[in-house]
């Protein structure tokens, strides 16, 4: 069939499907893009002629829509996803950011930037970057370091093997992330006599990876010998969906399970084995059982600084790591149970039948968890006034939300804040994305879980100011689409979390608050006026100001009710803290100062960092 290259290109990403435990669905549900003189006469009018096909949607940001596109990978377990394409020059640099996240998050995301005239006939073109030392550099190859994959498509013949391996990545659990084809924008109109088997459906089996037979008997050994073990359950439980496998081991066998930020919800809160977030924004229940477990087993998880408390969490313990990815199984010199992770707990369980912690180790673990659990109660009920704490906010929504809706955030306070304190009804309850903590983050990607779980649940996105004014662009698209969201928009005049890290660092509070420059000063005047509930209502969103906790359970009720996208905007006060997990995160002192707060920052740092050591 002769076709340009975007129209075969569009035509070939239609017939992509995963198919994984029997069922089959569509890799890409659409394309997102902004267009340009760079991709609208190749990739436009070929989206214009496949119509639902390959549907398109138009987005406000070029980093908002890859970060639309990784929520929505990651609600469907990473077996869908949709493509974005930008022009070249700014809109492909504005991709840049989302994709790091989506690698980083392993979440795939197929990026069709467009690029210069690769015959170079016309010369220097509008948003050429000219590099002296290399004439085949674009500003595309600025998304080289953050894919997963990346070519650039300079013949329309290159198009069959750049596609195949684009997908071949986009479809692997242990490689995949953003994938970049670059595609010149004369190549892309440019038309060709493509094979009949390109262009056809094609299926993509994701298989599970069983543990190997001598690996999985050392793990069996090596758990059945533990007095005090420790599951530490991370994203890839979920994108496996071993929540049910897991949850029925822990049932059985008493063994305790600690969350990182990608695991939590893989148990509901009430589960008697759920001890909760793990790390530097962890409960005092998961983090007194990491620093005295002997064995800790590592499912689906990267062990990030946050996890491990940069690596003062945990004693000395034997690690048994399960994972896709050979990397990170590795890690802490650890059992490397290379393989999925539904599969793999399946294995345990049928190979640990009969066994179980014993009394006195349930026990703690009950009465870690109560005392939990008193503490949230307390959060959530400070009545804390006059204006309300942000924990009190967390609690009016997490008894908002029924067990099937979803709660988004990404960066500020509010993720550290909401990995200690959310209680989770369900595993797809709660997507925080905290592998790249993203600012801008939040309402792009509650639009990504709201298109992958449909208009009968409920997504809240929870957003801070700083991260709002960064990017609520895309409240348009909800609105423009007829997606229906729950923006709650916290307010609380400034950056709160880097605000209260400054307080340990040295630097209170220097850069964080939004306020006016003083004559001759720093930004230390009158709080600014600015007007997010206006500016919120301007996007075409309905807006409620609740002033009070009681007021915002109304407003929430309100915004349920309501079949339009909602931004509830509430004030808070930052200098209220969340309960306190115990733990520690590396955030280096300045060694030497003339201010006093530094230097005894500095004391109290290099206390903390002699609890510090690798994992061997």
């Amino acid at each position: 069939m002769r076709l340009t290259v975007a129209q075969a290109l569009v035509t070939f990403l239609a017939n992509q499907y995963t198919v994984r435990d029997g069922r089959r669905r569509r890799l890409f549900a659409g394309c997102f893009g902004i267009f340009g003189h760079g991709n609208i006469a190749g990739l436009g009018q070929a989206l214009l002629q496949a119509g639902d096909a390959l549907p398109y949607h138009q987005a406000r940001n070029e980093q908002a829509m890859v970060h639309t596109a990784a929520a929505y990978a990651r609600m469907t377990d990473r077996l869908s996803t949709y493509a974005c394409t930008a022009s070249v020059g700014p809109g492909s640099t504005n991709m840049v950011t989302g994709a790091a996240g989506a690698t980083i998050n392993r979440l795939p995301v197929l990026l069709l930037p467009g690029d210069v005239f690769a015959t170079r006939a016309t010369g220097t073109v509008l948003q050429q970057l000219e590099a002296p030392w290399a004439g085949d550099v674009s500003v595309n190859d600025a998304l080289r370091p953050v894919s997963a994959y990346f070519d650039r498509v300079t013949r329309p013949e290159q198009l069959v093997d750049a596609a195949l391996a684009a997908v071949r990545v986009l479809t692997d659990p242990a490689a995949t992330g953003a994938v970049t084809l670059a595609l010149p924008q004369d190549v892309q109109a440019e038309a060709y006599d493509w094979p009949a088997a390109f262009l056809a459906e094609r299926d993509w089996p994701v298989r599970r990876a069983v543990p190997a037979p001598d690996v999985l008997a050392e793990a069996v050994a090596t758990v059945r010998a533990a007095r005090r073990p420790l599951v530490v359950a991370g994203g890839g439980v979920t994108y496996s969906g071993a929540q049910d496998a897991l949850a029925a081991w822990a049932a059985e066998s008493g063994v305790p399970v600690a969350e990182t930020q990608a695991g939590k919800g893989v148990l509901r809160h009430d589960h008697p084995a759920a001890v909760g977030a793990i790390g530097a924004t962890g409960t005092t229940a998961a983090n007194a059982l990491a620093a005295d477990a002997d064995v800790v087993i590592g499912i689906g998880t990267r062990y990030t600084d946050f996890t491990t408390a940069s690596r003062t969490l945990f004693g000395s313990p034997r690690f048994v790591n399960v994972n896709v990815s050979s990397m990170d199984a590795a890690k802490h010199a650890g059992l490397s149970v290379v393989a999925d992770a539904r599969a793999t707990v399946e294995a345990l369980r049928a190979g640990l039948s009969g066994w179980q912690v014993d009394s006195g180790y349930r026990q703690r673990i009950a009465a870690l968890r109560d005392d939990w659990s008193s503490t949230v109660d307390r959060a959530y009920t400070l009545g804390h006034g006059p204006l309300p704490a942000q924990s009190e906010v967390i609690g009016a929504v997490n008894e908002a939300a029924a067990d099937d809706d979803v709660v988004v955030c990404a960066a500020g306070s509010m993720p550290g804040d909401l990995h200690k304190l959310w209680r989770p009804g369900g595993p797809k309850q709660y997507h925080v994305e905290y592998g790249y903590s993203c600012m801008g983050y939040e309402i792009a990607g509650g639009l990504g879980a709201k298109l992958a779980v449909g208009p009968d649940r409920q997504v809240y996105v929870l957003v801070g100011d700083g991260s709002y004014l960064m990017m609520a662009q895309e409240i348009v698209t909800a609105v423009a689409e007829g997606v229906k969201l729950i923006v709650v928009l916290v307010d609380n005049g400034g950056f709160a979390s880097i605000g209260a890290l400054s307080e340990t660092v040295g630097a209170p509070r220097f850069g964080t608050w939004y306020r006016y420059r003083e004559a001759g000063g720093g930004l230390t005047g009158d709080p600014l006026p600015t007007d997010l509930a206006a500016n919120a209502a301007s996007l075409g969103a309905e807006v409620h100001t609740p002033t009070t906790v009681a007021e915002l359970r109304d407003a929430l009720a309100a915004a349920r009710r309501s079949p339009r996208t909602t931004v509830v905007h509430v004030r808070t006060d930052p200098l209220v803290p969340a309960p306190d997990s115990a733990a520690w995160w590396d955030v280096p002192v300045a060694e030497v100062s003339t201010v006093d707060e530094t230097r005894a920052a500095r004391a109290g740092y290099e206390k903390a960092r002699e609890a510090q050591h690798p994992y061997l």
